[in-house]
């Protein structure tokens, strides 16, 4: 009995054994497909839950200011090398070192003894030939001398009134003026030198305006007109802005830069700038009213620009078109609207649909104060 009882066992084995890929091919679906759905259910949940915490800017309108820049040397107004015409001895000096002078006043004297004394003697020959032609005329007049001979007399008195014309000239050139007011340089002359024409004896600038030549790119000709507004600056006078327009540009544009030499002249009333001085110009292009938005709320995602608006506590991507760009800031051309506000921080950690909190400036101040007395109150424990 023991040997017919042994193979009614074996199929009973046998068929467990074959059931036994088919459930774990059953085993590997069911995880499978639970991997499968588990995860979204997971993110779905979480998601639900986050809230981020962020902050709010709105969109302004603000003038946006559009320059230039360029650098020149300031000149004077008007300058002059304060020259003789003639050689002489100086007789005096009247003036001293960087002295403000008016338009006429009397810098040096020449000495000048022989030009008065030919003055005087053109004088008295003129006053002899003037007579001299008024008796000629009174005696034509009765027939008593011929034309002729008056002609003479009145040529010969008109070339002694030439002669004393060019004589005066000369006295008044020894006496050297100012030909406009201005501050003098210094006094390269004293009484008793003798000094050749041409010989410089100061110099005078009028620095109540200061002109100063820069040059501009070409693309720029369009942009810029006389009357414009520029400003200067200087590194003497770290923190102090000058004012001036454009008086003038060239007609022509180097063709070796590409650029175009403008002037522009600037108000000197207080006397702090200098010929010679570098000035670090701008130019005023144009000024106008836009859209403006910190560079901070813009997420750019390959050639377009998003921000996130709130809409019933929950973030909204927003494409926008920006424009020019200024320190911290860029134009808005279109997206958005005057007062609409924008995440400013937190922003690049939502997407369409997240959760969040609006905080301001006050709240991030409590926060701090707390985390703060926090810290203090754990490393005093």
């Amino acid at each position: 009995m023991k040997k017919q009882s042994a193979p009614s066992e074996q199929p009973t084995t046998t068929a467990f054994s074959r059931r036994i890929p088919l459930l774990f091919i059953i085993s590997v679906l069911i995880g499978l497909i639970v991997y499968l759905q588990w995860p979204e259910d997971v993110v779905e949940k979480t998601d639900f839950k986050r809230v981020v915490a962020v902050k709010m800017i709105p969109v302004v309108s603000s003038e946006f200011i559009e320059t230039v820049e360029g650098v020149g040397t300031a000149r004077a107004n008007e300058q002059v090398d304060i020259t003789s015409k003639y050689s002489d001895v100086v007789d005096g000096v009247y003036f001293d070192d960087g002295q403000k002078v008016e338009a006429g006043a009397i810098l040096v004297k020449l000495n000048n003894r022989e030009a008065l004394a030919k003055v005087s003697e053109l004088t008295a020959n003129l006053l002899e030939s003037e007579a001299h032609l008024k008796r000629l005329t009174e005696l034509l007049a009765s027939r008593a001398t011929s034309k002729s001979i008056v002609e003479q007399q009145d040529a010969k008195t008109k070339a002694i009134e030439a002669q004393l014309m060019s004589a005066n000239a000369k006295l008044n050139d020894l006496t050297i003026q100012a030909p406009f007011s201005g501050v003098l340089g210094f006094r390269e002359v004293s009484k008793g030198s003798y000094i050749d024409a041409g010989d410089v004896i100061t110099r005078l600038d009028d620095l109540s305006y200061i002109k100063v030549d820069f040059h501009l790119p070409e693309r720029l000709l369009t942009k810029i007109n006389v009357g414009q507004r520029v400003s200067a600056v200087n590194t003497a006078y770290r923190d102090k802005t000058f004012t001036g327009k454009i008086t003038a540009i060239d007609s022509r544009i180097d063709s070796s830069t590409r650029s175009i030499k403008v002037r522009a002249i600037i108000n000197n009333d207080k006397l702090k700038l200098r010929p010679g001085m570098l000035l670090s110009i701008s130019v005023l292009l144009q000024s106008e009213n836009i859209l403006k938005l910190s560079e901070g709320s813009i997420i750019p995602i390959e050639n377009t620009h998003y921000v996130f608006v709130i809409k019933d506590n929950k973030a909204v991507r927003k494409s926008i078109e920006i424009g020019r760009r200024q320190p911290g800031f860029v134009e808005v051309l279109s997206g958005l609207v005057e007062g609409e506000k924008v995440v400013v921080e937190g922003a690049l950690k939502l997407r369409d649909g997240t959760a969040v909190s609006i905080i301001d400036d006050s709240e991030k101040e409590e926060l701090a104060i707390d985390e703060s007395e926090a810290n203090d109150n754990g490393s005093s424990n």
